[in-house]
């Protein structure tokens, strides 16, 4: 179990925040496979606060998916705060700061990891939006901006002294993007130093790996992101391990459903066209590790709707169950 402030979840798993990939259909997904906690993909705060719509609808939430965080981003402490209580007001059950993103048009704007490199402004935020937020708190950092700006045990002090409920860490420096080794020693150094939950986040590909980041670390939770994207199941996997030493891997009925209950759920978020064409995009993903990929490539720009997709994934799976893959 992991609990964040007031908030008690069922297990100590965390879907990241993604932009462009946790919306609200995916987050429906890992919250099935087993995710305690999913979050929106990052959110403008700026955009919230001036009650621009399209950044409203990022907000939108189903019941099914609790409980359910909003990551944001900015560098104004007025418009953090502001957005912070509007995302509750909507309905979400936890907010959290984003001061890891390395993103150029991110960092440009004062927001993400820059955050890093200015200790005060961030407590500025982190205090604005605490006084703001009835729900729990939490920030996302970086080992730093880069290896001569290595103050992520400082950061996470002056997270933990202006009032947040959790802190998440990806042991990488800005200055890495997602190249390199993440290095886990660090999520626990920073546990060692606070007293509030701590949720490490890196290189977490496998089920064993998440084990192995919770033991090592001693860490209370554990993020996984792109890893979740090829592979929701992850969630439900680790849980299994962790209770019985081995997990089930998703047979091609598995997948097939998946896949058919992911585009359905994009059609009603998004509409026909669009759910389409992110849907083929999913589908490389999605059967990953499977034979017929580059066939199965082949047919994308060919699918255009409902009618097709369908029709594709009915020949694409059976062709292989033929060759007798389970």
């Amino acid at each position: 179990m992991l609990k964040i402030g007031a908030l008690q979840l069922r297990n100590w798993l965390v879907l990241a925040p993604m932009s462009g990939r946790t919306n609200l259909p995916f987050r429906l997904i890992a919250k099935e496979m087993g995710a305690g906690l999913v979050s929106t993909e990052m959110i403008s705060a700026m955009g919230l606060s001036r009650g621009q719509a399209k950044t409203y609808t990022y907000l939108a939430t189903n019941p099914d998916e609790r409980p359910v965080a909003a990551q944001l981003f900015g560098s104004d402490a007025d418009a953090m705060a502001t957005s912070a209580r509007i995302a509750a007001d909507m309905g979400i059950d936890a907010i959290d700061i984003n001061m890891g993103c390395p993103a150029k048009k991110v960092v440009k704007t004062g927001s993400g990891a820059a955050l890093m490199r200015d200790a005060q402004k961030a407590a500025r935020i982190i205090y604005a939006m605490r006084r703001c937020s009835p729900v729990p708190l939490t920030v996302k950092i970086r080992a730093g901006w880069s290896p001569r700006e290595a103050n992520a045990i400082e950061i996470a002090r002056v997270i933990e002294d202006n009032g947040a409920d959790g802190i998440c860490v990806h042991p990488r420096f800005a200055s890495q993007g997602f190249s390199g080794t993440a290095d886990w020693t660090l999520i626990g150094r920073i546990k060692e130093e606070v007293n509030i939950p701590v949720i490490g986040n890196g290189d977490v590909s496998t089920p064993s790996l998440a084990l192995r980041m919770r033991s090592e670390t001693n860490c209370d939770g554990v993020m996984i992101g792109r890893a979740a994207l090829s592979n929701p199941w992850i969630f439900q996997q680790t849980l299994e391990m962790e209770q019985r030493g081995s997990f089930a891997t998703p047979g091609l009925d598995e997948r097939h459903r998946l896949i058919r209950k992911h585009y359905e759920l994009l059609i009603g978020y998004l509409g026909e066209t669009r759910a389409t064409h992110l849907i083929r995009g999913l589908l490389l993903l999605y059967t990953k590790g499977l034979p017929g990929r580059g066939f199965l490539r082949g047919l994308l720009s060919e699918i255009d709707g409902r009618e097709r997709l369908l029709a594709t994934l009915h020949a694409y799976f059976g062709s292989i169950q033929e060759e007798g893959v389970s």
